[in-house]
């Protein structure tokens, strides 16, 4: 048993343990950020012992508080809060703190550590993430709670750093939030004047609180970061505000207690060091050692907090159990929603997936996808989303399922009475104005909620702004659909700023980021149902502007190639191919075309379509070899984007057809003429690679 400390309030027990938990992991470890723990400590443990709902027993417990460490360079500061708290997080994880094999990472990651809802550590991810929570449950809330059954009722909360608040991200999902008026979003501000390399009057000194206010946000300011019945009463008064996302700024003092190193950035990012370690313990009258002491007092006020979370699960359970009784279909749409791996789908969920006739015109697989949206959305209530402000070009918009908005003009309530049209939470519609870092970071919010199918678009050009929030995407294994329009520089005029060249190779790079990039409206179909049905990864859908040619089916091989990422959509006549032509997206009619004019000059080509490397990878190899016979080293790929990457499809001995520069401003009939994505262009590459290839044989 550990002997007690009778000279601290319970309270202050519980922090100092808070605290020196943390502590003694970054000083075994040897690495690691005490300076937060140390300060954060007070407002953390008041958060989670006096207003947080959750239940450690069922971490995934949907109706939970979720709580987001967004300066998640002070994981051992959560790690502490989990593992007193009786999550499955034993103490010799606490002593494995960033360790090779361990649950306790430098930062914190979501699916290792029971009780991580993000990973986080990149600056304003979390931030953003939070806005994503909050608009989840909002949504949820909308669609599903009746009169007298109130299933779905959290709170989002995050500690967020002077760090979290001066990156981008954050500005543009808190004016978004403040928007919204996501009165269930409530985050405390480490304010401690300090960042990583020095103090924040060299970088920062706007007035935050004013900042937020003028977002719409809801401001408190606690001026004694250790002051817990203060900080109470601002969390308290934070949860009565319904109409406001909440911002209580909380003066702390970075490293608090450490005598040399107390508000200094010297605290931040490194080990106090042994000797400062026990001098800190001894200004805050915590035993010197043993190293990772919990008092008993603490670990039976922490069990009370356990307990109370499984009476109020327990209590949410017969609530919902009432509500199962009085609306079974909805219960049973939620059940689905409200797996923690996201369920089952619904069984007939593809049953009006359109099939599109042959039409030399075509569509632009822009259009292609949105006609095949609006299929998949009738049957699909998880399936949510929208676009940085470019419905019109994109064709993201949900038909008949109204917009998330606040209760607007018309004057519909925010509890859904409209059946999900119009304006309030229930509308499906997600406006993100023009913010691509927040729509990618909210994106990712809203999927690891639980409970919808996020989806997000705009421009390929502009994924750039979102890749910190893609990255994170495929780190979560979260189900997250990208779509992306204007995929080449074959949108024209707009020129090399809007072109995208180099990012299906950037996206491509992305491990765990499925990219699909399809030839036509019914590889666009097939491509729509791998993103619904990928539960643990995100995909990518780089799609055309430009019409492109809806290939006969009855001629060419079935769509459904696309499931295996490459597939020969029409072989040689003869079965024996002497060039094998491999093209993404609109670039696959134009070697459908070539294929035809080589055949008049006595060469056989074989037609690949591959609109997904990763797909196309993951196939045993005996399938690849299949397609691209290790044989057959005349090989062209064609794709209007950089070469890198394409030589592992193509060989040493094969070439790329792609385009290693910027644009240009120019209508897309000239472009594709001068940058050689041209009939004649193509077969005159083919033809140099055989004629190479005959030319390297010995003689004889």
């Amino acid at each position: 048993m550990n002997a007690p400390l009778p000279s601290a309030t319970l309270d202050q027990l519980c922090i100092n343990a808070v605290r020196f938990l943390a502590v003694d992991a970054v000083q075994k470890a040897n690495s690691g950020h005490p300076g937060l723990p140390l300060g954060a400590a007070p407002m953390a443990y008041t958060l989670w012992t006096r207003q947080m709902k959750f239940d450690p027993a069922q971490p995934h417990w949907f109706d939970r508080d979720r709580f987001i460490l967004s300066a998640g360079h002070g994981s051992a500061l959560l790690y502490s809060l989990l593992h007193l708290s009786g999550y499955d997080l034993p103490m010799a994880q606490l002593k494995q703190f960033r360790q090779w094999d361990s649950i306790t990472p430098g930062h914190p990651e979501r699916g290792v550590t029971p009780g991580v809802e993000v990973t986080t550590g990149p600056l304003g991810q979390g931030f953003a993430n939070g806005v994503g929570m909050a608009m989840a449950e909002a949504h949820l809330a909308a669609r599903y709670n009746r009169p007298g059954h109130t299933i779905i009722d959290h709170h989002t909360y995050a500690l967020v750093s002077d760090g979290d608040l001066m990156e981008g991200v954050a500005a543009e999902a808190a004016s978004l939030a403040g928007h919204l008026k996501l009165g269930k979003l409530i985050y405390l501000y480490d304010d401690n004047n300090v960042t990583l390399s020095a103090g924040t009057d060299i970088t920062f000194t706007e007035d935050r609180q004013a900042r937020f206010d003028a977002y719409g946000w809801h401001t408190q300011l606690v001026e004694d970061g250790n002051d817990v019945a203060a900080i109470e009463q601002a969390l308290r008064a934070a949860r009565e505000e319904t109409a406001r996302p909440s911002l209580i700024l909380v003066r702390t003092h970075l490293g608090f207690g450490s005598p040399n190193k107390q508000d200094s950035f010297e605290a931040h990012g490194s080990p106090l060091g042994a000797d400062e370690v026990t001098l800190t313990k001894r200004q805050l009258g915590w035993p010197e050692s043993p190293a990772f002491y919990v008092p008993d007092e603490v670990s039976a006020r922490f069990a009370d907090v356990k307990r109370q979370g499984a009476e109020a699960a327990a209590v949410w359970q017969q609530g919902y159990d009432a509500y199962r009784r009085q609306y079974p279909e909805l219960a049973a749409e939620l059940d689905q929603l409200m797996q923690a791996d996201g369920g089952a789908l619904p069984a007939d969920w593809d049953a009006d997936l359109p099939a599109f006739p042959a039409d030399a015109k075509g569509i632009a697989t822009r259009v292609a996808s949105g006609n095949v949206m609006n299929a998949v959305a009738a049957r699909l209530p998880a399936l949510i989303g929208g676009s940085a402000d470019l419905d019109p070009s994109t064709y993201t918009a949900l038909k008949d399922t109204g917009d998330f908005e606040p209760a607007g003009s018309d004057g519909l309530d925010q509890q859904g009475s409209n059946g999900g049209k119009g304006w309030s939470y229930a509308g499906r519609n997600l406006h993100f104005g023009v913010r691509e870092h927040a729509m990618g970071s909210i994106l990712n919010g809203i999927a690891a909620h639980g409970g919808a199918i996020p989806f997000g678009a705009t421009f390929l050009i502009f994924s750039d702004y979102m890749r910190p929030a893609i990255r994170l995407a495929a780190l979560m294994k979260l189900q997250v659909t990208y779509v992306f329009t204007h995929d080449s520089i074959a949108l024209g005029e707009d020129g090399e700023t809007h072109q995208p060249v180099e990012q299906l190779a950037s996206l491509r790079a992305i491990p765990g980021l499925t990219v699909i990039r399809p030839a036509d409206a019914n590889e666009t179909a097939v491509a729509w149902r791998v993103a619904v049905e990928s539960r643990h990864g995100p995909v990518a859908l780089a799609l055309t502007r430009q019409a492109v040619p809806t290939l006969d089916r009855g001629q060419f091989a079935s769509a459904d190639g696309v499931r295996k990422g490459a597939y020969i959509l029409a072989d040689a006549a003869n079965g024996k191919p002497d060039v094998i032509l491999i093209a993404s997206g609109s670039e696959v009619a134009l070697i459908v075309a070539a294929q035809q004019v080589l055949l008049l000059h006595n060469v056989q080509a074989r037609i690949v379509s591959m609109p997904s490397w990763e797909l196309f990878d993951q196939q045993p190899q005996s399938y690849r070899d299949d397609v691209l016979p290790p044989d057959i080293t005349a090989r062209l790929s064609v794709e209007m984007g950089v070469s890198q990457g394409w030589h592992r499809y193509v060989g040493t001995q094969g070439d790329v057809l792609g385009i290693d520069r910027y644009g240009a401003s120019a209508p897309a009939g000239v472009l594709l003429r001068e940058f050689g994505f041209t009939v004649d262009n193509v077969c005159l590459r083919a033809k140099a690679l055989l004629l190479r290839e005959a030319q390297a044989q010995p003689q004889t």
